[in-house]
């Protein structure tokens, strides 16, 4: 059983993206918060931070009780997207990236001499290095080395910051002992529940069970088998997942609270939408809106497409849908979403010509905002929109990039 997997993770991610832009942060406590408002709550928060006991998802609030110096910084998404690139960049040039699996984490495969303790040491070191010279030298990432991807994140998350750690097959299972049933990735406070009402408390009893036994805990035979195998060190494969959705949604602020001011920051998901189509080279075939009221009704409607990518149609659709909204009500929430969805390798484009002269056009509006910047092109409906909607900041994956759309 060899070391397969290295992972990267980074530490502190987006509060240390704030400390890398602005040095007079460096060394201080600080958190990201959503909004600028003592009822929110925090995304993030650097170690200096954490060392005075503020938490992810802590209230700004009682953030501020426990560290009344405590700086805060509302998050960036396009700024820690932007430096995640680079990350992934930097890394690469070490070795080759195999899995982006969130923001600030990423997995890479080695092979050959590469799974060697000496040789897979070298590599973290030059990735330590690589991400200080060439991204940002307050970046910090802690590295776990193992036989598949999970154990090599649980090794990873031994040490932080800046750490170093193997899960080597002769560690196993005595080094997992020492951990928490939610050391484990996928393992949350709900699964722990669920193990604790089995007798399960420790990892050394997790590590006896049988698949049997794991698959009546997970309530899967596919989940069981596949624990009893990550457990053991086993490489198992994962099933390519496909794209079901593309959608976003907003809250409006109250100067939008408006049938006017909805019509247009739903029109502005719909061109955010249309471009991550586009950026992903999928295809949609049905769009549904939806409209919630301050009064708490909510309407939705839907309708299908032939398939597209661009904007105007997609933007005709969501018109045609809107005038059949209910005429009264104060509109407190939009959201839409693209489904039906098609990678263009797949794809019917239309044998008309206009449908193809509109979907060239798309495209021409992304390379002019591409090379010009963002907004720079695009349809009146959304003018005077530009700060409407923002992306919000990715946790669990990374979004598609396009300094254009953000």
């Amino acid at each position: 059983m060899p070391l397969r997997y290295l992972f990267v993770d980074m530490n502190a991610y987006f509060a240390s993206v704030e400390q890398q832009d602005d040095p007079k942060l460096r060394g201080k406590p600080v958190a990201v918060v959503p909004v600028m408002a003592r009822t929110t709550c925090c995304l993030a928060a650097s170690y200096e931070a954490k060392a005075k006991g503020i938490k992810t998802g802590m209230p700004v609030w009682e953030a501020l009780a426990l560290c009344p110096d405590l700086i805060l910084r509302v998050g960036r998404h396009d700024r820690y997207t932007e430096v995640h690139h680079g990350i992934v960049k930097a890394i690469g040039r070490c070795v080759p990236v195999d899995r982006v699996m969130s923001i600030d984490e990423m997995a890479c495969k080695l092979i050959g001499d590469e799974r060697t303790i000496a040789k897979a040491t070298a590599i973290a070191t030059q990735i330590k290095h690589e991400i200080r010279t060439t991204v940002g030298d307050s970046l910090r990432c802690s590295i776990g080395v193992g036989p598949n991807v999970m154990l090599a994140k649980v090794a990873g998350d031994m040490k932080k910051p800046d750490g170093l750690t193997f899960m080597s097959p002769e560690d196993l299972p005595l080094k997992l002992y020492q951990l928490k049933l939610t050391d484990f990735p996928g393992i949350g406070r709900q699964m722990e529940k669920r193990f604790h009402r089995s007798g399960i408390t420790e990892v050394r009893q997790l590590m006896r069970l049988t698949v049997k036994q794991l698959a009546a805990v997970w309530g899967s035979k596919i989940h069981g088998e596949r624990w009893y195998h990550l457990l053991r060190g086993d490489e198992v494969w994962e099933k390519p997942t496909t794209r079901r959705t593309v959608g976003h949604s907003h809250v409006l602020p109250p100067e939008y609270r408006t049938d006017v001011g909805a019509y247009g920051v739903m029109s502005r998901l719909i061109h955010k939408a249309a471009a991550r189509l586009r950026t992903i080279d999928y295809w949609a075939g049905a769009i549904s809106i939806m409209v919630r009221y301050e009064d708490g009704r909510r309407w939705e409607l839907g309708c299908k497409l032939p398939q597209c990518q661009d904007t105007l149609s997609l933007l005709q659709a969501f018109g045609a849908m809107w005038r059949r909204r209910p005429p009264t009500g104060k509109p407190h929430q939009v959201a839409m979403v693209l489904t039906d969805l098609v990678p263009t390798k797949a794809a019917t484009p239309s044998l008309f010509e206009f449908d193809r002269q509109v979907t060239d056009l798309s495209h021409a509006m992304d390379r002019v905002n591409r090379q010009f910047g963002k907004h720079k092109v695009h349809f009146g409906v959304v003018h005077g929109l530009d700060e409407t909607a923002p992306v919000r900041i990715a946790f669990s994956q990374i979004p598609e990039f396009d300094p254009a759309y953000v």
